[in-house]
């Protein structure tokens, strides 16, 4: 698992500026856009569209307004659905997808559908994983924490935005692998709408630690609720997060970054396709969007059409197989 992340993000590192020159379209949104956070409000899915959905509007790159519609359920499943069986030719519907939403598509969790429904239109950035426990918790570091998981699996619970099996639980599971905890299975998983909601149980003293995104954690890290044990990246994160210790200088080594941008309908035509496609390149590109990806963790990434397709399609294939070998799936 993580040799995979970090192989996939050394590979497109070259890709994080690049950016296509834009060729004239006829399409246009007309009125208002629609962009669908497949969860509940406080979600990295809820962040992507509302960022995003601003940046556009005050940027002028649509004549109306952006609405974040949410549509939790079955780990973005409820939006992949309604996305090809109800919305599949509109043109101004956009839906937040991440590497979460690769993995539910790489193990199958979405019944009936797969990759090929839907048009995969561009990455805005990734978002690192954290391991993170209430302020007052008696575990201060990573290995604190995973020597609890190894004595008993079960005493140890995890809450997560994502589905039993999904991107926040597999995050879990490479940790506790790589810290040398051999009963991965029994480790206490519990699944939420989104990371907002996973942090309240943490907060409220339910569970014990929260699995995520720095993103959709930035604001209660900030007010020291959450102690952040371990961010999942190679390096530390820039200001204002720089004083996170990763997990690999702990002495585990676990890198878990997720991706964070969109798809829209699969049958739109090419030109409203290669319309927001170009969009999306061009506001990567903007001093106002990288100001927000530096706010909220988010580290440069950036692909876009064709090559994003073919990066999506090649992460489901791996992230199957990994699924596979830590016996996620059959």
């Amino acid at each position: 698992m993580t040799r995979y992340i970090r192989s996939t993000l050394a590979l497109t590192a070259a890709s994080a500026l690049a950016v296509t020159a834009p060729t004239a379209l006829a399409f246009e949104p007309q009125g208002k856009v629609d962009c669908i956070a497949p969860s509940d409000p406080g979600g990295g899915w809820d962040f992507t569209c509302r960022s995003v959905g601003r940046l556009l509007e005050q940027q002028d790159k649509v004549s109306g307004n952006v609405q974040t519609t949410n549509m939790a359920g079955a780990g973005g499943g409820v939006a992949f659905a309604h996305t090809v069986s109800k919305r599949r030719q509109d043109e101004s519907l956009i839906v937040a997808a991440s590497t979460a939403t690769t993995t539910r598509l790489a193990q199958k969790q979405f019944p009936g559908m797969n990759v090929d429904m839907v048009k995969w239109v561009a990455a805005l950035g990734a978002d690192y994983g954290i391991i993170a426990v209430r302020k007052d918790s008696p575990y201060n570091s990573l290995p604190e924490l995973m020597d609890a998981v190894k004595k008993d699996p079960r005493a140890i619970s995890f809450a997560g935005g994502s589905a039993t099996g999904g991107w926040d639980h597999l995050k879990v599971l490479q940790t506790a692998e790589a810290a040398g905890v051999d009963k991965l299975k029994k480790i206490k998983y519990l699944s939420y709408n989104n990371g907002g909601e996973a942090i309240t149980q943490i907060l409220g003293g339910h569970i014990t630690a929260f699995t995520g995104d720095i993103s959709e954690s930035v604001g209660f890290v900030e007010s020291g609720d959450l102690k952040v044990l371990a961010v999942l990246s190679d390096k530390r994160l820039p200001e204002p997060l720089e004083d996170i210790p990763t997990a690999e200088e702990q002495g585990i080594d676990s890198v878990g970054a997720n991706w964070r941008g969109f798809y829209m309908p699969g049958q739109v035509s090419d030109d409203a396709y290669q319309w927001w496609v170009q969009t999306l390149d061009q506001l990567y590109t903007t001093d106002a969007w990288q100001k927000v990806m530096k706010q909220n963790g988010l580290m440069p990434f950036h692909m876009s059409g064709d090559e994003f397709t073919a990066y999506v399609k090649e992460q489901i294939a791996d992230i199957a197989k990994l699924s596979k070998d830590i016996g996620m799936t059959k």
